[in-house]
């Protein structure tokens, strides 16, 4: 195979090449274990064989839900193996959310990690009619189950197993028919504001564009690194499959979720990805446990954080720093540095990505002060990713960069940015309304976000195109910007901001329940569940007080100045994929908050100082329930700014 241009054929190349590496890990029952690339390619050819001797044909869709784990991944290969087409779905959606995805992408045979997703899958089976068979790979629980649908992971590799010992080259064959042209995934949109998109994407969008970035950032066999976000999300399908196929490296996949932190300190990954949610909850963790330190540790954590925060980011750069600095920085990343990347599990990491949605600047700079090169891109399922990437040495907290290796940016007279490149979708599956509408006949796609190029060439990105709006005097509103803002404080997971055709600027708040929860307990403050802590006017002081520290840095942006934040409530309980108030990414669903909580958003721009509201719930269970609440609204104090600059 002379053309690598299919993930099945560069994995045949890697088990000739890399026989002996290690290309996959998995820790279960707290051991890891490992599998070289030929072993992978061997997996994987006994997998696809079974399925061709259970019916699985050229351009059949074949349906993965589960946590990260290796033969989840093998069954990709598989079914690109025989010309077919992986279709990955959130494991944690809802049996209704899964019956869509299979239902619309046509999925004939569905890989499933354990028994609740089999359970889950069997609820919808009637309302999936083309659905023939459910492969399970763990068997626990599964002893009492009709089997006239279901068949172990094992089952359908013995009957690979016999289908080879007739047709030696079967795999092999298969595998050449394929070409780059072929669809390789389809990758389901999270559905921010209506039914999730199925994104084609072909071999050659993705494995050029992996190509390229590999290039740009030299990545090679030895990078290691932790696959741990949703496999239906394209970045964990860029990170821990393409970029791992063409490059050659190894991916680890974690025993659970509760794990993950336990896992990525024995692996110590050299390349990351997170999006910012991930990189805000540890932060959030960090401060948890200085806050439990002892005095004298508190006071050399900030006076060494108050040294990494004026020349760590230098010294990271390969700027000039004075020698005192520098000293000053080495015994800082001997005493605190280190060991808190140590405890993060980030010490050996060359490389890091943020990307999904736009990163507090304070949090950004945070972890790049302590030495760690966090860059910001700028990506889409529909781009294969890359769109922008930040350059080493020219790493910015408020730009995404930019363009990446092979594509083309431009912005539209209304602030919009579009772009062109290799690993453009092919299109919308069954949609050829919003493919039009995306994507334009010579191939430049509508992001959806405002944004303008700086005098450097970078990227600065404001917010989602729909999402900017104004206040009523005319000054911009960028709610996104606010809310991370926001966000960067501990106590605070969540925030929705609301001022497009209002007078002012007002903000739903969700607490982090750890974060508060743990500030309470060292308080002696009782509290029994969430709404009782979000209540508690303790908890309000605290967070006022962060939101008119913003209020202060907004003051001080020409910009923003006119957004500072007037008023806000606590939310009565945490916004939740389940209600439908989030994507399963943790995206803010802005149209459903605003429908849903229509009545606080006008509390909120009355003189009220309380408002009654009760919410349908959604239980773990599918359940449905009612809860109640009275939520106090509160003033904020604003500035301005030329009394800021006085």
């Amino acid at each position: 195979m002379a053309e690598l241009d299919t993930f099945p054929k560069l994995l045949v190349d890697r088990a000739e090449r890399y026989a002996e590496r290690p290309a996959n890990r998995e820790k279960e029952f707290g051991i890891w274990q490992s599998w070289t690339w030929s072993e992978v390619a061997r997996e994987v050819e006994l997998l696809a064989c079974g399925l061709k001797a259970m019916g699985f044909q050229r351009g059949d869709k074949l349906g993965i839900i589960g946590d990260n784990r290796p033969r989840l991944y093998w069954s990709m290969a598989a079914a690109q193996s025989l010309g077919g087409v992986p279709v990955p779905t959130y494991q944690d959606a809802v049996a209704e959310e899964m019956q869509y995805v299979l239902e619309h992408a046509g999925v004939r045979f569905v890989v499933v990690e354990n028994q609740e997703q089999v359970d889950k899958v069997l609820e919808v089976t009637d309302r999936c009619p083309q659905l023939e068979q459910i492969i399970y790979d763990e068997v626990r629980g599964m002893r009492e189950y009709d089997r006239k649908r279901l068949s172990s992971y094992e089952t359908v590799q013995e009957r690979g197993r016999q289908l080879l010992a007739r047709t030696p080259q079967l795999w092999r064959e298969e595998i050449a028919q394929g070409s780059g042209s072929d669809d390789a995934i389809i990758l389901y949109t999270s559905g921010t504001t209506g039914r999730p998109k199925g994104v084609v994407l072909t071999h050659d969008n993705v494995l050029i564009t992996a190509v390229n970035s590999i290039e740009f950032e030299g990545l090679h066999k030895d990078e290691e690194t932790l696959a741990y976000l949703p496999m239906a999300w394209v970045g964990d399908h860029i990170f821990s499959y393409a970029q791992a196929y063409v490059a050659g490296f190894c991916v680890s996949c974690p025993e659970s979720a509760s794990t993950v932190m336990t896992d990525l300190r024995e692996i110590g990954p050299t390349y990351f990805f997170a999006p910012p949610a991930i990189f805000e909850n540890l932060l959030t963790n960090v401060m948890i446990r200085i806050e439990d330190a002892a005095k004298l540790k508190q006071k050399l954590f900030r006076y060494f954080m108050d040294v990494a925060k004026r020349v760590g980011i230098r010294i990271l750069d390969g700027e000039k720093v004075s020698f005192s600095d520098r000293l000053l920085y080495a015994i800082g990343d001997l005493c605190v540095y280190g060991p808190l990347k140590n405890t993060l599990g980030l010490s050996r990491v060359r490389l890091a990505y943020t990307a999904g949605e736009a990163i507090g600047p304070e949090i950004f700079d945070f972890y790049r002060s302590l030495g760690i090169n966090v860059k910001q891109l700028l990506g889409q399922t529909e781009a294969s990713v890359f769109i922008t990437i930040q350059r080493d040495g020219a790493v910015r907290p408020d730009t995404v960069g930019p363009p990446a290796p092979g594509v083309e940016v431009r912005i539209e007279e209304d602030g919009e940015v579009m772009y062109r490149s290799p690993g453009v979708f092919k299109e919308y599956y069954k949609n050829p309304e919003a493919t039009a509408e995306t994507k334009t006949p010579d191939g430049w796609v509508h992001t959806g976000d405002a944004g303008f190029f700086d005098d450097e060439g970078h990227l600065r990105v404001i917010d989602r195109a729909k999402d900017v709006g104004k206040l009523n005097n005319g000054a911009m509103f960028a709610p996104k910007y606010i809310e991370n803002k926001l966000k960067f404080f501990p106590y605070i997971k969540e925030a929705v901001a609301f001022g497009n055709g209002r007078d002012h600027t007002t903000v739903f708040i969700n607490i982090d329940l750890e974060a508060v929860g743990n500030w309470a307990e060292r308080n002696g403050i009782p509290y029994a569940s969430y709404q009782e802590l979000a209540a508690r006017p303790e908890v309000s002081d605290m967070v006022l007080e962060s939101i008119e520290t913003v209020n202060r840095d907004l003051a001080a942006d020409r910009h923003l100045a006119a957004s500072q934040i007037k008023r806000f409530l606590i939310l009565h309980k945490e916004l939740d994929a389940d209600d439908g108030e989030l994507t399963r990414t943790r995206k803010v669903r802005r149209r459903i908050i605003a429908d849903r909580y229509g009545v606080l958003i006008e509390a909120l721009y009355s003189t009220r100082d309380v408002c009654h509201v009760d919410t349908e719930v959604t239980f773990e269970d599918g359940r449905k329930g009612k809860i109640s609440a009275d939520l106090k609204l509160r003033d904020t104090q604003t500035f301005q700014p030329a009394a800021l600059a006085n």
